[in-house]
């Protein structure tokens, strides 16, 4: 059976027992004016208990119980001859139209609701397209990941990632576009969609960095885009490379955070002599990228983040200290530091993060022959 959207939003048997508490005051206001002095009148209000059903239930529900009570005020005057008194009757016509307008509005409510809900599984489809789930192995490396997103009940920002495989190895992206709202979204779309094109083909590292800036610039530099903020915004992103045989990573680091090497040891960021500009800028320096090896053996872990974890801030405006946090959930699985990460960013920002924020977590096991 289809449901609405109060059904989508509390369980059919809560809706149920709710519905008791309308019922008992039309009982209660019927019974206290019968009982009552005729000089105090109670039937007004019986409007009550169609306004509390409008709060948790549909029109139709609220209009049985809004027609109960019309019903109870009548049989509470009936004895007393209340047509012959004008103020009685205008009591009854008053609470049908206020019973009529709160099951108009509970519509409209509604069919509004019913809308959204159609927006938000439009956006969960798109989210799972343009931001597909990571897949939790792949060759030897164990993968976690989450997205936040900054504003509350979005499913997608300008945070991307993706990974990818090639015959031997596994190439991954994180990025973060400059900007806000759909510009945002096209160009995170472009850029992964550049990297999912390519990223499989058994081209160097930095001509798959070069290729994705290519795209970027070139796909905002047709005379057609005219959306606000084309062309102003950029992209700033790491490309990794892990070798299924050799234990490092391969780091192409366009303007982005480095990422950080978790291992028995301690906590290392993998920051390197000179970080390209990022992606969208390449022009400016001929589109010239270099790769860094560094290491990355057997039961390290690997995590790669945007800014808008480094950057959020709580109440008295202190960066997260993401350097300092990690030590404390060294030796868990990806899935296991990912949640830990989760939990404490929106702990230090109050359950709102300023900015939308991307952690993956990688982790490197033996594969056996």
């Amino acid at each position: 059976m289809r449901q609405g959207p109060s059904d989508l939003r509390r369980p059919r048997w809560r809706t149920r027992v709710l519905v008791v508490i309308p019922l008992l005051v039309i009982g209660l206001i019927t019974l206290g004016d019968v009982l009552a002095p005729a000089s105090i009148r109670l039937s007004p209000l019986l409007i009550a208990a169609p306004a509390m059903t409008a709060s948790f239930a549909g029109p139709l529900l609220t209009a049985c119980v809004g027609l109960l009570a019309v019903l109870a005020q009548i049989a509470a005057n009936a004895s007393e001859g209340f047509l012959g008194r004008p103020g009685r009757l205008t009591e009854v016509i008053t609470l049908v139209l206020v019973s009529a307008l709160i099951v108009l509005f509970r519509a409209v409510l509604d069919r509004h609701m019913r809308e959204l809900n159609r927006v938000r599984a439009v956006a969960d489809v798109a989210q799972r397209v343009l931001l597909r789930p990571l897949p939790v192995r792949v060759g030897p490396l164990l993968i976690a990941s989450v997205y936040l997103a900054a504003e509350p009940g979005a499913e997608i920002g300008g945070d991307l990632y993706a990974a990818a495989r090639t015959s031997n190895a596994t190439r991954l992206i994180i990025g973060d576009v400059r900007g806000s709202g759909l510009t945002a979204v096209a160009d995170a779309s472009l850029v992964l969609g550049a990297f999912r094109a390519m990223a499989h083909w058994p081209v160097p590292l930095t001509d798959l960095a070069s290729y994705l800036d290519t795209a970027l610039s070139a796909e905002r530099s047709e005379p057609l885009d005219k959306a606000p903020g084309a062309g102003e915004s950029f992209v700033t992103a790491a490309v990794l490379e892990i070798p299924d045989d050799l234990p490092v990573v391969r780091v192409v680091n366009c303007g982005h955070p480095p990422p950080i090497v978790l291992r028995d040891s301690g906590v290392k960021t993998l920051e390197g002599y000179a970080p390209a500009l990022p992606l969208g800028l390449g022009h400016l320096a001929a589109g010239h990228y270099h790769t860094e090896d560094f290491a990355f053996g057997e039961g390290d872990q690997l995590l790669l983040y945007t800014d808008g974890v480094v950057e959020a801030r709580d109440s008295e405006g202190t960066f997260f200290p993401l350097a300092e946090r990690l030590p404390r959930w060294n030796g868990g699985g990806p899935q296991y530091l990912v949640d830990r990460l989760h939990r404490d960013l929106l702990r230090h920002t109050g359950g709102h993060p300023g900015d939308d924020a991307a952690m993956v977590v990688l982790e490197r096991h033996h594969v056996e022959c």
